[in-house]
């Protein structure tokens, strides 16, 4: 068996190799923005040639996307039109009545502002069905047929159809979807009823519609993709990291694009949860900086969690799909620092991307980035990028500090580079409270894994900050999201509503959903290739207080649905409820909303091996020394003769002091002054605080 995973990234496209004898191999190129496919499929190709095999003797293609991601976050989807039920046409509209801003009479509403559907293209027809699924008004298909003309004529590129109650029964868009594929074959259709079986008005329509403002787009890309590394000579189907952190194939991404709206972020926190484990320390809070972006994971126990309802968004938008709660701030490699018109230090979220990059690459880039910061301060040196591959100017990174910063600030190049570096990593260290200790985790009870590029840059100072115990530094930090997307299964979910009451509970109806789920999860993923024998099914449903607006994932207790059975699953949602909450309500009932099943087609997980042994002395492993800036305890810059290791040649047990800088391919990790290093017997790096300091700075 030999599987590649790759993850493409706003700058740089990462790829992992696998094979059935633990080979493993690592490679990075720069993106193709234009084109995301082009990077891909020479990539695999460079990695290839590398471990000496044809592309025709991969067995598995295991992608990592953020093609969806970036038209929702550029507003620059396919114009599309709706279908819709009589009396509805303005739900996207109106959405939930929420303003971003409560008091302010002046401000733009962004599902107003970017709609994902122009009101002219949005069609009302006749037809009704009430919420036990009955149809009250028909389906007036005449109107249907004329609408969908009209829709067609206007050059819409993809239609959504979404009908109050269709969760319930779906036949009227099933209708409308035969119309379609009559009057325009290959238009591109998404039906709430096949997007989001379940209830709540405004996130259905949204959902569905976001499904078809991408869907042109990301299936034409993976139909290319797909048919790109079939020519190659590539053996099976590509399989696609979705957003709930499991992988299907690329016949079902290409009609659910909405499914994959963070499916690369995704793969770093499940490869951060593979290191985690391995290094004997499975709770992780997960810090991956790439060139745009920093995206930033909590795994209790190596496990995921799922977003909560509220929560699953995508930009200015609700996506009513399953999530892993992983979350994105514009901060990164590429995270451009200037001087605003009040005269306010910043840092991003504006990237200068790949292009043109940092000014040190001399590419045409002139603004300084937090990349140039840190060439500026010795960190990163001109011959360390891509193993030397890469073509940096440290003149030109310090050129930039001094025309935008310093000069406005009236400040050395020094104290500039030290800012832009302290303002990025804070905006770090707050979002990982933002989703840690103000969702009842401490920071101190799980190690952080420093992931991307950037990542190993970082982690060392937010450690310090948030007094998390130490931080982990995977074998291939730059590669942790390919990485991600070898150690994942193949994994469906699909929803049903059922809408009732512990107190009254319609058991025949759960039961008859679970079995139709159950059934057409693991038709789905036989279709796909996979033996029904090989399928683990996993269950669950989302409960409330009854008069609670908003639900909680409960995990579905095992055994007969009876009596016993909902008074099982009432027990556990009053335990997730308190662990939520701090606080339970035993005497109330509880409202089972949806039902879930989940078909987990199990893969082989790409195993991390002990690497050379070695005693403590860690001397053969350096290379040179550098002249390496930091700061004191006052933040005054203060150089040290910091001495560079080639992470090649660490051995488990060697032990070294800060600072220090260790150098390797994919990324360059900082060791902090007054911390200590270890190698551990995967050939992680662990940095521990050797003596605390207020606020960790120097």
């Amino acid at each position: 068996m030999k599987r590649i995973g790759v993850d493409v990234g706003g700058t740089f496209t990462d790829l992992m190799y696998w094979d059935e004898e633990g080979s493993v191999s690592v490679h990075k190129i720069p993106s193709t923005p234009q084109d995301p496919s082009l990077a891909t499929v020479n990539g695999v190709q460079q990695l290839a040639d590398e471990v000496g095999i044809s592309v025709s003797d991969l067995d598995q293609f295991l992608h990592g996307t953020t093609v969806a991601t970036n038209i929702v976050l550029e507003h620059n989807g396919s114009d599309i039109g709706l279908i819709t039920t009589e009396g509805f046409r303005d739900i996207l509209h109106i959405a939930r009545k929420k303003r971003p801003l409560n008091y302010s009479s002046y401000q733009d509403l962004p599902w107003q502002k970017w709609q994902l559907v122009r009101r002219r293209n949005r069609r009302v027809v006749p037809e009704r069905i009430n919420a036990a699924g009955e149809v009250l008004v028909p389906l007036d298909l005449d109107a249907v047929r004329e609408q969908v003309r009209e829709l067609v004529s206007s050059g819409v590129r993809a239609i959504a159809v979404c009908f109050l109650h269709s969760y319930r029964n779906p036949v009227h868009e099933q209708a409308v979807k035969r119309i379609i594929e009559q009057e325009c074959p290959g238009m591109f259709v998404s039906l709430s009823s096949e997007v989001a079986p379940q209830y709540r008005e405004y996130e259905r329509f949204s959902t569905t519609a976001l499904n078809a403002f991408v869907g042109p787009r990301v299936s034409g890309y993976i139909d290319n993709l797909a048919e790109t590394t079939r020519d190659a000579g590539v053996r099976g189907d590509i399989r696609l990291m979705t957003s709930a952190g499991g992988l299907i194939s690329s016949r079902l991404a290409a009609d659910n694009p909405v499914l994959l709206l963070t499916s690369g972020v995704v793969a770093g926190l499940l490869g951060g949860c593979a290191i985690g484990a391995a290094s004997g320390h499975p709770s992780v809070i997960t810090l991956d900086v790439g060139g745009t972006s920093a995206d930033i994971g909590v795994a209790p126990d190596g496990k995921l969690r799922m977003k909560h309802l509220l929560d699953t968004r995508i930009g200015d938008y609700h996506a009513m799909v399953p999530m892993a709660e992983v979350d994105t701030i514009g901060a990164g490699g590429g995270s451009i620092a200037f001087v605003d018109a009040g005269g306010m230090f910043r840092v991003g979220p504006r990237s200068a991307g790949a292009t043109p990059g940092p000014a040190c690459y001399a590419r045409g880039g002139t603004e300084p980035t937090s990349t140039d910061a840190m060439v500026a301060m010795g960190w990163l040196r001109a011959d360390s990028f891509l193993s030397g591959s890469m073509f940096v100017d440290p003149q030109l990174a310090t050129k930039a500090i001094d025309e935008h910063i310093a000069r406005k600030l009236d400040t050395s190049v020094e104290q500039a580079a030290i800012g832009i570096f302290q303002i990025l990593a804070h905006a770090m260290t707050e979002a990982i409270s933002l989703h840690s200790v103000r969702k009842g985790y401490d920071p101190r009870d799980f190690s952080l894994v420093a992931e991307g590029g950037a990542g190993p840059l970082y982690a060392w100072h937010i450690a310090e900050q948030l007094r998390v115990p130490r931080v982990i530094v995977p074998h291939h930090p730059g590669i942790a999201s390919a990485m991600g997307l070898l150690s994942t299964d193949i994994r469906v979910e699909t929803p049903a509503t059922v809408w009732t009451s512990s107190t009254d509970p319609d058991l025949d109806r759960i039961a008859a959903e679970f079995d139709r789920l159950s059934t057409q999860a693991v038709e789905q993923l036989a279709g796909d290739g996979l033996d029904p024998s090989e399928i683990v099914l996993e269950r669950s449903l989302d409960c409330r207080y009854i008069g609670q607006g908003y639900e909680l994932r409960v995990p579905a207790p095992p055994g007969e649905i009876d009596a016993e059975w909902v008074a099982r699953t009432a027990e556990a949602f009053h335990e997730v409820h308190e662990r939520t909450y701090s606080q339970r309500f035993d005497d109330k009932p509880v409202h089972l909303v949806n039902v879930r099943v989940a078909a987990v087609g199990k893969v082989g997980h790409v195993p991390l091996a002990d690497v050379e042994a070695g005693g403590p002395d860690a001397s053969a492993a350096v290379k040179g020394s550098t002249e390496a800036l930091f700061w004191t305890a006052d933040n005054q810059p203060k150089t040290f003769d910091t001495p560079v290791y080639d992470r090649a040649l660490l051995k488990a047990g060697n032990v070294f002091a800060g600072p220090a800088i260790v150098e390797q391919f994919d990324s360059t990790t900082i060791v902090g002054p007054q911390q200590t290093a270890t190698i551990d017997r995967v050939g992680h790096i662990i940095i521990e605080t050797a003596v605390s300091t207020e606020g960790g700075q120097r």
